[in-house]
Parts: C-alpha cells; structure tokens; sequence
C-alpha cells in the first residue's frame, strides 16, 4: 500500500510496461482507464454514434463496439469520424472484420488469436496493428476455452484461463508485437481473481479487468465491486469495465465508483446519504436520487450529503462540502458540519439547496478549487 497526504492507504499498483490506445498510454505508471461497450446495433451507425456520446459524457475513455459481419464494418469509418474517444473493434474468427477496423481507423482490436485463423491471417492482423499502431486485448473468457485446455485441466480453471493467455501472447510476441493487454474474465469471482493473480506473475504486460457475465443491476454491480475491488485494491488492472445487463452508462458510472471508493480516480461529486431510520420524517431515498441525478453531469470533485435528520445529520456528515437535511416541516443547508441557513416548508427544501449548491460550485470554480 502507498499513502496519501492523509495517511489514507491507497493500492500499489502491480508493475507492467506501457502501451498506447489511440495516443493514450495504458500501464502502471499511468491512471486506471474506464471502459465500457455500445450494445446497439454497430450497422445502425446513428444510433452507436448517439451512444458512444452517452458513455463519453458519462466519463468512458475507450468504448468497446462489436464488429459481426461485414454490414458492421462497412459503416465504422462514420463512426470512427465521430468518436471523440478510442474505439476498440471486438472481432470473432473473421480476421477480415479486424483488417476493416483498422484500415476505418480504429486504434484497439479485442481479439482471441487463436480463433483469428491460420498463422498467415494472424501474421496479416498483427502487421496491420503494427502499422497503425493499434492495441490488441487477448481477450480470453472462461465460457470459451479451447477444448484441449478444459480437457487437460477439468474445466475452466484459472490455470486454463493463464495458459490460454500465455499461448496467445506467445502468438504476438513472436511476431515482434508488443503492445497488447490481456484480459482473463469468467462469471465466478474467485475464478477471476485467481487467474488474474496468476497471469501477473508470469507477464508485464497491462490488464484489463472485469467480471463477465456479472448480471442485472443490482446483482452485477455488486458482483463486479466485490471482484474489482480485489484486483485494484491488489495493484491489479490498467482498465477495467464494469458488465451489467442494463444501459452502458451505469457500466460507466459503477466503474467510477470502485475507483472513487478506493482512492484511485475521482471525477464528479461523491454524493453521500443515511441509510433512514425511524426517526426519519422525510422521503430521503426520493430526495437523495433526485439531488444524484441533478448533478449527473457535473464533473467537479467535492462531497455533498444528504441526510434524513436535522438534528444529527450535519454533524455526522461534517465532512461533506455541502449538504441537506430534511425534517417533517423544515430542513437544513450545511457546510462541513456548519449550518448555512434553515429552510421553512418541505416543498421548498431541494430548491433552494440546489441554488445554495449552484453558488458553492461557481465559488469553486473561480478559486481553481475542482
């Protein structure tokens, strides 16, 4: 562990050499990088447009889009033209798919090099990587194992998964590339945690982490911030994506979070509630949603409260930069534990904190404070 200036312990991260995506460099001696995939229709380049714009704003650096057919490929050169971030073509046994991408300009492949083909198709995709400087992920995932390997260890074990890897990596690095990722997702936690434990032990290279398959919701948010969390909190991981059967965006928005929680990245406000009791005489869980989702599109870093009770709230929240708390017929705005102003009427209670928060953020900004 490392400390911050607060005697706060933040993760070591785990030595690997750099490589660059689309310019911007990925390793452990640069920030841990977001990432997220489109799941609309790539052939509807409008649509995957208006997406990829979504998952930018909510703070995606590299948007992952499946490339299926040739349909899919004819219209990357539109969507690349429109990204404002690097996009990465995810290609399955066509190694013709992966050459489109890059002559479109895209600058990552996610790509299993032994499903790609003959030694000449993948000699044709790496020197074409190389030649546009493009990043490849060996992407290796328990549910697709090469039978031999799930044959000669029982299954999809993080042994396989490594060895699955190591093989890919040999394919590319015979042929002098280096500038690859590797990533080692299945379902189970352990499973992931185990063979990404393993895999950096024998490699120097970046990883990208996640837990595949992770679920709906609330079951993969949670499923994912356990696994994530290990990794990262063990030096582990250069990106990372956050899977949830749900829109990309809370992909986006969930990865942020377990870098929020453990010190590693922050971006936007760390909007913090009481979990109510019975004391509580207010709708704090409507309250606390509504003031999240107004300020979903602020990037500044800072802590806002909101708490369910007047008495103890702005003392147990004396943390926060800025907060309320609500009671039956009034509520409190407060800064780091002081009281601004009292508020007389429920109705009048978000407004009027919104419009102190409005004056907290313009003060902010004019004294470089973000």
């Amino acid at each position: 562990m490392t400390n911050t200036s607060d005697a706060t312990p933040i993760p070591r991260r785990h030595p690997t050499r750099t490589v660059t995506l689309g310019g911007v460099p990925l390793g452990s001696a640069h920030p841990i990088r977001v990432q997220s995939m489109t799941n609309t229709d790539t052939r509807d380049a409008e649509a995957t447009i208006r997406q990829i714009s979504e998952l930018v704003e909510a703070g995606c650096e590299f948007v992952r889009l499946a490339v299926p057919d040739e349909n899919a490929a004819q219209v990357l050169p539109a969507i690349q033209s429109a990204a404002p971030v690097p996009l990465i073509a995810d290609i399955h046994f066509d190694h013709r798919l992966a050459l489109k991408a890059l002559e479109a300009g895209l600058q990552g492949l996610r790509i299993n090099p032994g499903n790609i083909g003959s030694k000449t198709y993948v000699d044709r995709v790496v020197d074409a990587a190389s030649a546009n400087g493009a990043c490849i992920r060996i992407g290796v995932n328990g549910g697709s194992l090469e039978k031999e390997l799930l044959q000669k260890y029982g299954g999809a074990t993080p042994e396989a998964m490594v060895e699955s890897a190591l093989g890919h990596a040999v394919l590319l690095e015979k042929r002098g590339f280096g500038n690859f990722k590797i990533s080692l997702k299945s379902s189970s936690v352990p499973r992931t945690i185990a063979a990404y434990r393993l895999l950096a032990a024998r490699l120097d290279c970046p990883l990208h982490v996640g837990i595949t398959e992770a679920g709906t919701l609330l079951r993969g948010a949670v499923k994912s911030g356990v696994g994530l969390g290990i990794l990262l909190w063990e030096g582990l991981g250069d990106t990372l994506r956050v899977s949830l059967t749900a829109d990309p965006v809370l992909e986006v928005r969930a990865a942020w979070e377990i870098l929020r929680s453990l010190g590693l990245r922050q971006r936007g406000p760390e909007i913090i509630s009481c979990p109510t009791c019975g004391r509580t005489e207010i709708d704090l869980q409507d309250l606390a949603e509504e003031v999240e989702r107004r300020l979903a599109g602020v990037t500044d870093v800072f802590t806002v409260a909101v708490m369910g009770c007047v008495v103890n709230g702005p003392g147990e929240a004396r943390e926060a930069d800025i907060g309320l708390a609500g009671g039956r017929d009034c509520g409190l705005i407060f800064s780091r534990g002081e009281i601004l102003r009292k508020v007389r009427g429920r109705d009048e209670l978000l407004p009027e904190f919104m419009r102190e928060l409005e004056a907290f953020l313009v003060e902010r900004r004019a004294g470089g404070d973000q």
